[in-house]
């Protein structure tokens, strides 16, 4: 079984074709002198073939100039991408070169046919640093960047059997990342129909059902960038668990200790929706996250932030105090999936204050469980 995560994992079986060419590492005329040429093989078996850009290794995947301006250009099936002179130019995806040359008006230009059956140009080049037929990894140097005039550029392009597709399609012109995306290239006559399936961000889509593509979600908390997340008071430590306390008094969320008026933090990137006194919280503030998550903040001195407000993770949203019913200044700090109210420790480690290193499995139904990794 082919991995779903790697660039080359083509989900129709006409690649095939395409990658016993491709090792051979030979090539027609025409498909040496000509920028665009149909793929040979390429819709053989099948009007359509889909490529799965949703978890692409950092080494299978690299943008032309790193360090460049991208702007689209000619009706969108171009990249103009501004650099500084002498700049390296890289190799998209890992293929095999199959021009390489100085064709007019693109200057030197080089085409690479890719693993994924996509090609893609790099113009305008001060120099070619590959011959057809060589084998290049994504992120390698295949060019020195070039231009016209006082203007240093690489003019880039993906084609799909011979034909330009917007590369805004494929990746983001300002960010440089490839989207997140299931694509799907039909042959229809002489033209090339694209379609996206991108699967949405559940931690940043706030509003959207989590379970619109099923009853399950995974969320690995592993994989939590720093920026991502943030502990509630970060350096404070908890001063009443979540659970039974005193008897059978029943501790909603877990109290942590600071001192007052100390900043207090959004845990994930979420919208408010609550900002308010609330009885025995006093100040309080809800955000409701991704993956059906809702946090909640109680006792502040202050609310610094407004209901409809977007909020991002590690910003400060309250100040700590003792509102409401509590005896020392601290935070109350609750979590709810789908309206369920959980122990917090599900998601953070109070002793370290970092997240759990754990995949949690959310059920539409508001059922959590949690896996260490």
């Amino acid at each position: 079984m082919m991995k779903k995560h790697k660039v080359a994992a083509l989900l129709l079986c006409c690649f095939a074709t395409v990658a016993s060419a491709q090792s051979i590492h030979e090539f027609t005329p025409a498909e040496q002198q000509s920028i665009s040429v149909p793929t040979p093989g390429l819709f053989e078996r099948s009007d359509a073939f889909s490529i799965d850009f949703n978890d692409v290794p950092a080494d299978e995947y690299s943008f032309p100039l790193p360090v460049g301006k991208a702007e689209l250009v000619n009706n969108n099936s171009e990249l103009e991408i501004s650099t500084t002179k002498g700049d390296a130019v890289k190799a998209m995806f890992p293929g095999v070169v199959r021009l390489s040359k100085h064709n007019a008006p693109f200057g030197n230009v080089i085409v690479i046919r890719h693993d994924n059956g996509l090609e893609t140009v790099y113009g305008y080049n001060a120099q070619n640093l590959v011959r057809v037929g060589d084998k290049v990894k994504a992120g390698q140097t295949i060019a020195i960047v070039g231009g016209e005039g006082l203007r240093t550029f690489c003019n880039f392009a993906i084609m799909v059997n011979g034909r330009r597709i917007n590369p805004a399609i494929l990746l983001e012109v300002n960010g440089h990342k490839l989207h997140k995306q299931t694509i799907t290239f039909r042959r229809s006559g002489k033209r090339i129909e694209v379609k996206t399936r991108r699967v949405r961000d559940n931690m940043t889509d706030f509003n959207a059902d989590p379970f619109a593509n099923g009853t399950t979600i995974k969320w690995n908390l592993a994989d939590m960038k720093p920026s991502q997340w943030s502990y509630p008071l970060p350096g404070a430590h908890v001063i009443s668990p979540y659970g039974n306390r005193r008897g059978s008094h029943s501790h909603s969320g877990v109290d942590i200790k600071t001192k007052a008026n100390d900043n207090v933090r959004a845990a994930f990137d979420g919208e408010v929706i609550e900002s308010a006194y609330s009885g025995g919280y006093g100040n309080c503030i809800r955000i409701r996250h991704g993956n059906g998550l809702v946090t909640l903040y109680g006792h502040q001195s202050k609310n610094l932030v407004k209901v409809g407000q977007r909020v991002k993770a590690g910003q400060i949203i309250g100040l700590a105090g003792r509102t409401g019913r509590a005896t020392t200044e601290h935070v109350h700090f609750e979590i709810f999936f789908c309206g369920r109210r959980y122990n917090p420790n599900i998601l953070f480690n109070h002793d370290t204050n970092k997240l759990q290193n754990a995949t949690l499995t959310i059920q539409k139904n508001g059922s959590v469980t949690s896996r260490k990794n």
